[in-house]
């Protein structure tokens, strides 16, 4: 009987990462072009794609670039709780995770707790967020800092060679 590997039980292999490699540089690369360039069956190359999203190694979807679709402000923003419950924390966290304008979230550990991406179609709108955001919890944030971005030189592509 033939063994069963399964991204459970073994890190990611030369040609997983070859599949991702291609898989970033074309998310619609086709299965017969992956296959040939990976030198694994269709079939196969299938099975790994489906078992890497099973395991959340990665996930579909597309890249927007802000700016092309009306919001040319792009703030990263550095926040710092006061020592607040993990209740409290759970609730702001959602709150920024529902906002339409706010299109990261990172948890992040140094000066500051969490950063996150606001973009805006102009200053006030870019203001309105911020200002209400940090009304709505000024008894929960200590330190409020952004920059404007003005320039995204890379997004997320992993070298995995």
């Amino acid at each position: 009987m033939p063994h069963k590997t399964t991204l459970k039980s073994r890190v990611l292999d030369e040609k997983d990462k070859k599949i991702l490699m291609i898989l970033q540089d074309n998310g619609r690369e086709q299965l017969e072009s992956i296959a040939s360039k990976v030198g694994l069956s269709i079939d196969s190359v299938h099975k790994r794609i489906k078992e890497m999203q099973r395991k959340n190694i990665f996930v579909s979807g597309i890249f927007i670039e802000p700016r092309t679709i009306g919001f040319p402000l792009i703030a990263d923003v550095k926040i710092k709780l006061r020592n607040i419950t993990e209740h409290e924390k759970k609730n702001f966290i959602q709150h920024l995770v529902e906002h339409p304008r706010i299109i990261e979230l990172l948890s992040i550990m140094g000066d500051h707790d969490l950063t996150c991406v606001i973009i805006a179609r102009d200053t006030s709108e870019l203001e309105e967020v911020s200002t209400a955001i940090r009304q709505e919890y000024s008894g929960m944030i200590a330190d409020w800092k952004s920059v404007l971005v003005l320039k995204t030189h890379k997004f997320e592509y992993y070298n995995l060679t």
